[in-house]
């Protein structure tokens, strides 16, 4: 009998945007699936009718899709001209709030078998229980008070539309969850009450659809992270009620800051709140917050604003924020393969040696795809460490083909920074690329190296030691090589970053000088300072009319120096 095909699944909840510690799940999820030759599996788990979003939907598929994570089953979306997900199985839909039918079938059953029941208890009744649980300094478990209900009074009260959540009947014996990572790990029955599996806006909770989605859709293997385990029993339980096969489960160890603290989307806001206290601001500093919600936010210390509104107040601070999300690490520039590629590392050890003897560290999906395993995972916590990524992304940028890297650059533009996209075509960042690409460790550190072409011409702020050095000093040959340069620069109409750099040779060779003694008044003239891009791409990517414009300029400020 051929065996069943190994199915994993990733399940976000479209509550907001993809936290990286997701994103590394969901990226072992995909790994273990293709080392096996079988199928990841994409659900939106969107129970959850307040906060659950489209746009939030749609930002955590792109997110997974611009990582290079590509679903086999589940919502199918169009990336970059390519479809990813589909139901070929015939087992979605894929989004939990369109499978409420299956999933009070399965309550049904749970009700008629005796292993669940309604209970109508109010929430404020329910807190009462909680308190008096709390005053007396005992754990809070629910009484199974409900459960004393006869059955024609609850079958009255039901009839009658009397508001109820349904609780199902967890066993009074220990539970023991076979874990890949953690081994045996046994839940004894005192840490669990009758847990709600519908809600009483009749959603069920996430822990019976989440059940029911799993065996209804294939699932062979359940990858999580560790804050995970507390629910396994419950699900365990659900599944022996329901009469499901257990899938095989990993709990992964979890993500934390460098400092060993846990790293959360409210981390953006503690350093924006901060930013703002040693700034002494006593009132909103910026448009759309108002003073009233600002001293509100700053005041509450779990309070978070619009992700909008954190950006902008950010870029007011000019502070970074530290990266939480998916979106926060492609706003920053990174690329998916070194993210990729940081992120398998975390918890996991290739156990795989370069030729030199040293711990293979880089490599690409395909490898990751063919080598992930879950026995070389760790069962202890992982330190997101932003130096190590850094570099990563850095080596990586390096790497790519100068084209590639004018296609990310251009990418990353379009979408975080349009007055870069506006000012360079994708074939002005392919000129620029063999010099800016080696002097960046993100995308968005590329404005930096070129940062002088957004300068207009007229707007130069020349270093004045930088004019001293390469045109003043040695009798002014400096000065008087620019002006000869510039008077030649009318008549020179291929204006190619290797044209000008033959251009310029030729002159220097011409006035029997080196090409520095010419390319550094050149470049001071430009850019106003001693240090760009290699001069021949400088020139080409400002144009010649900007390039006699500034010159001009340079010439009018070192003659004012000069006097």
């Amino acid at each position: 009998m051929t065996p069943d095909p190994t199915i994993t699944r990733f399940a976000p909840s479209p509550t907001g945007h993809l936290h990286i510690g997701g994103a590394r799940t969901a990226l072992l999820c995909w790994a273990y699936a293709k080392k096996h030759g079988g199928r990841f599996l994409l659900r939106v788990e969107d129970t959850d009718q307040q906060r659950s979003s489209e746009s939030s939907t749609r930002g955590i598929l792109e997110d997974l899709a611009w990582l290079g994570i590509t679903w086999d089953d589940g919502p199918e979306i169009n990336y970059e001209g390519h479809t990813i997900g589909g139901d070929s199985r015939k087992v979605g839909p894929y989004y939990q709030s369109q499978r409420i039918e299956h999933y009070n079938d399965a309550i049904n059953k749970l009700i008629d078998e005796d292993k669940a029941y309604p209970a109508f208890e109010t929430p404020e009744e329910l807190e009462a229980k909680r308190k008096v649980a709390i005053d007396a300094k005992i754990g809070y478990k629910y009484d199974r008070a409900a459960l004393e209900i006869p059955k024609a009074e609850r079958t009255k009260r039901l009839e009658a539309g009397e508001p109820h959540v349904v609780r199902f009947i967890m066993p009074d014996e220990p539970i023991t969850v076979h874990d890949e990572i953690l081994g045996e790990v046994t839940i004894k029955p005192e840490e669990f009450d009758d847990f709600i599996i519908r809600k009483r806006d009749g959603f069920p909770t996430y822990h019976l659809a989440v059940t029911v989605d799993d065996a209804m859709m294939g699932v062979t293997h359940v990858l999580r992270g560790q804050e995970h385990l507390i629910n396994t029993p419950r699900h365990v339980a659900l599944q022996t009620g329901l009469g499901y096969d257990h899938p095989v489960y990993a709990h992964m160890p979890l993500i934390f800051n460098a400092d060993g603290s846990k790293m959360s989307k409210r981390d953006k806001d503690k350093a924006a709140k901060k930013a703002c206290k040693d700034a002494g601001l006593t009132g909103s500093p910026i448009e759309g917050l108002s003073d009233a919600d600002f001293a509100g936010w700053m005041k509450n210390k779990t309070s978070q604003l619009d992700t909008d509104l954190l950006i902008t107040l950010a870029q007011y601070l000019k502070i970074n924020l530290p990266e939480i999300e998916v979106e926060d690490f492609r706003r920053a520039g990174y690329l998916p393969s070194a993210l990729n590629n940081y992120l398998a590392l975390l918890g996991w050890n290739p156990k795989t040696k370069n030729d030199d003897g040293t711990d293979l560290e880089h490599f690409d999906m395909d490898y990751l795809g063919s080598h992930f395993s879950l026995s070389a995972m760790s069962k202890g916590q992982s330190k997101f460490d932003r130096v190590k990524l850094l570099s990563f992304n850095g080596d990586a940028i390096v790497a790519l083909s100068d084209e590639d890297f004018a296609k990310h650059w251009n990418q990353w533009a379009t979408s975080y920074d349009t007055a870069l996209a506006d000012r360079f075509t994708q074939a002005d960042m392919l000129t620029l690329a063999p010099a800016v690409k080696t002097r960046c460790k993100t995308l968005a550190d590329g404005r930096g190296v070129i940062g002088f072409a957004f300068i207009a011409d007229n707007e130069i702020e020349y270093d004045g030691k930088a004019v001293h050095k390469a045109l003043i000093k040695g009798e002014s040959k400096g000065l008087e090589l620019l002006k000869a340069f510039r008077d030649e620069l009318a008549s020179f109409n291929d204006f190619t970053p290797e044209a000008i750099e033959a251009k310029v040779s030729a002159f220097a060779e011409s006035k029997e000088v080196g090409m520095g003694k010419i390319a550094q008044p050149i470049r001071v003239a430009v850019t106003g300072a001693g240090v760009s891009p290699p001069l021949g791409q400088t020139l080409a990517i400002l144009g010649k009319d900007a390039v006699i414009a500034r010159i001009d300029g340079c010439i009018e400020f070192t003659a004012a120096e000069m006097v």
